[in-house]
């Protein structure tokens, strides 16, 4: 019989290899994109999340503005104007930690205004003492609220009828429309000390204020948490002892946390960003007009763009020596502030040609020690009233009288302690 003829060997391996590669291959990143997809997804979801969350947060708290007020629709792509009240009530703050004083007073005001342009901004402090006529202010944000006054404390605006009628007092003194207005507590300072990991703070001589508990030898210290806050609140340990060298030691913190969170590009930082932002929702009261993420993202990056030498720290210029029964209150120099009022309303720059710090503080000449984690201070900086090495501004821009009281970012200033 003949054979029949064998059919020739195919390739059937050869192509059942290379089709198991592909297969493989396409299950492989299949499995990839699947793995990517979800990432993507959780990820715009916790970032979703986080923001609902900070919303949620910051709606819970927000006030509305008493009647009166800036009515106006905030642009946030023109100047800014916003009021941060610093408040001393010990309410829910551990009476152990912060005392018994009670009431609710404003221990720190400050009018921060961010040009247009971007390129200059300025932080204004008001004593607390400060003796100013109150206008009528409605109960909307506590208290009982109050008619006009001929005159009353700045600071007890705030017992009487809440911030917004803090910020009705700063806005009839100024002649300003301030849109935006943010409280902030005890615990609200000690936790976004902590977020930032401390700030760094000069000593030119020690201070020690049994009042607030504030103890640092002169050098360098690192400071956050009830630290931070015994630094900002001490006035006894300061200078004189009164408001107005309080305001001028807060500035060489102020302007430490400035350069620490402008150099660590904290407000290019995803995640130390959430964590201001959070620890600001939890501890802060804002205005319904400033409770929005997008409006406080806005202003964080306003202020990210201006140069350090043009973030100006000034105080209200004021009159001492009050005859009784003001004795130990200040009144506002009506001359001066108004020429700091005016540029404001133009939004022209407040620059100093050099750091004027008043009673509270000194400007550093040499470079500043190291801080000290070690718990000991490091070697006594040295101090002057000296401004020579405060940068210069720029020729366009227009400097302050020798008159004004204040610093700015780029210098580094020392506490003067007493």
């Amino acid at each position: 019989m003949s054979q029949e003829p064998k059919a020739p060997k195919q390739a059937a391996a050869a192509r059942h290899s290379n089709q198991s590669d592909t297969s493989l291959a396409g299950r492989f990143f299949a499995a990839l994109g699947k793995i990517v997809a979800v990432l993507v997804i959780s990820s715009l979801t916790v970032v979703a999340l986080s923001a609902w969350q900070l919303q949620s947060e910051l709606d819970r708290h927000k006030i509305h503005l008493p009647v009166g007020a800036s009515q106006t629709p905030p642009n946030i792509n023109g100047p800014i104007n916003l009021l941060l009240v610093g408040s001393d009530t010990r309410s829910g703050q551990g009476m152990t930690v912060f005392g018994n004083s009670g009431g609710n007073l404003a221990d720190v005001i400050i009018l921060l205004h961010i040009a247009a342009d971007r390129q200059s901004a300025v932080a204004l402090s008001f004593p607390r003492d400060l003796l100013v006529p109150w206008p009528h202010c409605p109960s909307t944000t506590g208290g009982p609220g109050y008619l006009p006054q001929t005159l009353g404390q700045i600071n007890a605006t705030i017992s009487n009828g809440g911030p917004g009628c803090t910020l009705l007092t700063v806005e009839q003194l100024t002649g300003l429309s301030i849109p935006y207005l943010a409280m902030i507590d005890f615990k609200g300072v000690i936790e976004l000390s902590n977020v930032v990991g401390g700030v760094n703070v000069c000593v030119a001589k020690d201070i020690n204020d049994p009042y607030t508990n504030t103890y640092l030898k002169a050098g360098a210290h690192t400071l956050q948490g009830l630290q931070a806050l015994q630094f900002l609140r001490t006035r006894h340990g300061v200078g004189d002892g009164s408001d107005l060298t309080r305001i001028s030691n807060q500035q060489v913190f102020l302007t430490s946390l400035v350069r620490k969170i402008k150099s660590k590009d904290v407000l290019s930082n995803p995640v130390t960003l959430y964590g201001l932002a959070a620890a600001a929702s939890r501890n802060m009261v804002l205005s319904d007009t400033l409770a929005d993420n997008g409006t406080l993202v806005a202003i964080a990056m306003g202020l990210k763009a201006i140069p350090m030498k043009n973030i100006t720290f000034l105080q209200l210029p004021s009159v001492a020596g009050l005859p009784a029964p003001y004795a130990g209150r200040v009144k506002p120099d009506a001359e001066k502030a108004q020429v700091l009022f005016d540029l404001i309303k133009a939004d022209k720059p407040l620059v100093l040609s050099k750091a004027n710090t008043g009673y509270g503080g000194a400007v550093v000449v040499t470079p500043t020690p190291t801080p000290s984690t070690s718990g000991k201070p490091s070697p006594k900086p040295s101090a002057s009233a000296s401004a020579t090495a405060t940068p210069k501004p720029s020729p366009s821009i227009s400097t302050l009288p020798d008159w004004a009281e204040g610093t700015n970012a780029a210098t580094t200033t020392c506490s003067k302690g007493n």
